[in-house]
């Protein structure tokens, strides 16, 4: 029986590959990639030969069975279009079935964008989770963005062009004045590295529309013990929040799409005032 060899690609630069990647692409009966076009401007450069077929979202059913049979006869590559397969992508539903199937399952590592992002972006590497990209619609985006409002770890995301600004306003509005790094082009000719909060990166790409592929970096929320401190420093303040300001703060959070316990959660911590407090004026202004 065939092993499934899931085949670390280069994100831009075409140097960036491993010669046992190499070596597996040549001596593999078949490869499986994402878009065989984009795939064979790598298989070309290195003068590989091996036979290659789409695998990707729209064909992963029908393609799972052709796969399966041929790692029957030999090994089989998988690669995406760049990076690391099987993240962010259907590659991990076959792998299940390879699994499942009795076949040998074994990664070939080498280049990826959330990794690459991470360790040039300047936040803590300690603790990180990746979630893939942003939800489409801004209301999902920002119950998500919600949902991990109080993790503690850094957070890595994708995001296209064309929605890069959206999400680092729903960003700004849901998480606040955090660091952010913002990967662009990650190892191709005109990479860069944008860092700051988010709204000094609205700022940027107001004025210069972002292109390119985008790997976002989030620090995550202030430890619990330091929210705290700084909620005691809040409230001793002689301009704490009030009822008016409360209220002003749920409703631009409501007008935002965030859900009712996550804004009374948020206003609390951005505030300074008492969860209890911050919920009964949400019950005045919605009747919730």
């Amino acid at each position: 029986m065939g092993t499934l060899y899931l085949v670390a690609t280069p994100i831009g630069n075409l140097e960036d590959i491993t010669l046992r990647a190499l070596r597996v692409l040549r001596e593999a009966q078949l490869i499986a990639a994402e878009d065989t076009r984009h795939t064979r401007i790598l298989l070309d450069h290195y003068q590989i030969t091996t036979p290659c077929i789409s695998y990707h979202e729209h064909n992963k059913l029908a393609r799972r069975d052709e796969i399966l049979a041929a790692l029957q006869a030999g090994d089989v590559a998988l690669v995406s279009d760049a990076g690391t397969p099987a993240i962010a992508d259907p590659g991990h539903e076959l792998v299940q079935a390879c699994l499942a199937a009795g076949h040998t399952v074994t990664p070939i590592p080498g280049p990826s964008a959330p990794l690459a992002a991470l360790i040039a972006s300047g936040i803590d590497t300690g603790r990180f989770a990746f979630i893939g990209f942003l939800p489409r619609q801004p209301r999902e985006r920002r119950e998500l963005l919600s949902e991990i409002a109080d993790w503690t770890i850094t957070i890595i995301c994708f995001e296209t062009p064309h929605r890069l600004l959206e999400a680092l306003r729903d960003i700004a509005a849901t998480l606040g004045e955090r660091q952010l790094a913002v990967a662009n082009d990650l190892t191709k000719r005109f990479e860069a590295i944008f860092r700051g909060t988010a709204n000094e990166l609205i700022e940027h790409f107001t004025n210069y529309p972002p292109r390119g592929e985008f790997t976002i970096v989030i620090a995550g929320a202030t430890p619990t013990g330091e929210r705290k401190r700084d909620r005691q420093r809040l409230r001793v303040q002689p301009a704490s929040a009030g009822p008016e300001t409360i209220a002003a703060y749920l409703r631009q959070l409501a007008a935002q799409g965030v859900s009712g316990s996550a804004a009374v959660r948020r206003a609390a911590q951005e505030l300074g005032a008492p969860k209890n407090t911050v919920y009964d004026v949400w019950r005045e202004i919605f009747g919730e």
